[in-house]
């Protein structure tokens, strides 16, 4: 059954938007931003949102942390509520349809919907991959009204026919600039081809940045959208103390483990521009007794939540990441952010240092400028506007560095199964096999997908409500004196 709510109400274009009661929103949302103690409106929110509830389609562009994610919400929620379904609309024909870059970021946005949409009683499914293939799949063929997800596992469950676009009325692009990068292109337009018509359909694009590329995409998929962008006066936040240490190779470790011994975080991200040397440096740095988690594009999903709800709560107070972390992550309390290799794009270097001071808090970025990475600065530099203020060390008091056990790491990562379920003595090979079973031991059956676990569609008054003050870009301003 359709909604019946009228929401659609003309907006004054000369209006100046300072709250959210200055908007016309959905009575639910104004409720539900009332809880969470939110009523002032960030700059891209009050740029965009009077363009969104009229159903213009909107290019948004804004620094990282500035409240994204909560604007589109917002506006798609409004949307939906305030909309007469489609007639003759099926059960399996999602009305929205979100799409992110990256698994993180795809679970980010649906935990920030859970808690923005709280009593709508729309419903929301998450589809992405690494994680249990039928209960997503069987979650989605049950019908949800916002469908969110990554382009690869949406695209698969299209062909099935679990679902289709046919009955979208609101479409979403997040991060558009990674989805690039990240050669997603012919999967969005795979999808947008399957829409409706640009003119039957709202679509909003957000990124933090708004390329030639990604404009002629939007003008290519979009009804004449309204670009919106939110310059800062610098692009760094200004809580950011910045730091940048100019190192030989050999001594970049030595030097991150007195940095670490020196400051002392709460809570830290050190980033890599490889996987390989993420895994030696987290073996390094476990060895001198820092406990941290390690997250790489090849990290199981599965592992990489319980990694990530681990570090959110200090059981890890140091992760060691590649870009994958750069983006779209929402943690509170991050102290500090180290880049032991400079990022050779200069987006990526605001984009991993925006991981720390949010929500009005401050933070630290440190930075090791070696002879392989050290190439990047001068464009990292340019793209700031701004030199990075650089520190000396003491090259003789860098400590020494325990190296870890190789035989150690490699029993630890490849463990022999058994097979039987019986245990082995301990002169016995687990893996040698006689007369009687050559040729009949079998390799372990691999976990089936049905055995697999996968964070099942919340009830909303169970969402997380934990990042929510990064998700509206500061905290509840109406508690700020």
């Amino acid at each position: 059954m359709g909604h019946t709510n009228n929401y659609m109400i003309a907006i004054d274009p000369n209006l100046q938007v300072a709250s959210f009661t200055d908007l016309p929103l959905a009575p639910p949302l104004l409720n539900n931003l009332k809880i969470l103690g939110f009523s002032q409106c960030t700059p891209i929110q009050a740029k965009t949102l009077p363009l969104l509830l009229e159903g213009k389609d909107v290019a948004g562009q804004a620094q990282t942390g500035t409240g994204k994610t909560a604007a589109f919400l917002l506006g798609l929620f409004h949307q939906l509520l305030g909309n007469e379904e489609k007639p003759n609309r099926h059960v399996n024909q999602p009305r929205a349809l979100i799409l992110a870059p990256s698994r993180e970021l795809a679970i980010q946005i649906h935990k920030d919907a859970c808690t923005i949409g709280l009593d709508t009683q729309l419903r929301l499914g998450l589809a992405y991959g690494g994680e249990d293939y039928n209960k997503q799949r069987n979650q989605i063929g049950e019908g949800v009204d916002i469908l969110i997800g990554t382009p690869g596992r949406i695209i698969d469950y299209h062909k099935q026919q679990v679902f289709d676009l046919k009955a979208i009325e609101v479409f979403v692009l997040d991060e558009a600039d990674r989805m690039f990068d990240m050669g997603f292109i012919k999967d969005i337009r795979y999808l947008l081809r399957r829409m409706p018509p640009p003119t039957e359909r709202q679509n909003l694009l957000f990124s933090a940045t708004l390329s030639l590329r990604v404009m002629e995409l939007a003008y290519e998929h979009m009804n004449s959208p309204v670009t919106v962008e939110i310059k800062p006066e610098q692009v760094t936040s200004e809580q950011v103390e910045q730091t940048l240490f100019h190192v030989a190779n050999a001594e970049k470790i030595p030097l991150l483990i007195q940095i670490l011994r020196t400051e002392q975080p709460d809570r830290c991200m050190i980033f890599l521009n490889t996987k390989r040397e993420s895994e030696k440096l987290t073996q390094i740095l476990e060895a001198n007794d820092f406990k941290c988690g390690l997250m790489t594009g090849d990290v199981a999903q599965r592992k990489r939540n319980k990694l990530l709800e681990k570090f959110k709560q200090g059981e890890y107070p140091i992760l060691v990441a590649t870009d994958v972390a750069a983006r779209g992550l929402h943690i509170t309390g991050l102290s500090h952010v180290i880049n032991f290799d400079l990022p050779q794009d200069p987006e990526d270097y605001v984009h991993r240092i925006g991981r720390t001071a949010r929500a009005g808090a401050s933070g630290t970025a440190i930075s090791l400028a070696c002879e392989r990475y050290v190439y990047s600065l001068i464009e990292i530099e340019e793209y700031l506007g701004h030199k990075i203020p650089c520190q000396d060390f003491d090259h003789t008091q860098l400590p020494t560095i325990e190296q870890p056990n190789r035989r150690t790491q490699y029993q630890k990562r490849k463990k022999p199964t058994d097979n039987s379920g019986s245990s082995h003595s301990s002169s016995s090979s687990p893996n040698k096999r006689t007369k009687s079973n050559r040729g009949k031991q079998k390799a372990a059956p691999s976990q089936s997908r049905e055995n697999l676990q996968v964070p099942t569609n919340k009830n909303q008054d169970q969402c997380e409500k934990e990042e929510i003050p990064a998700l509206f870009g500061g905290r509840p301003w109406e508690n700020n004196s």
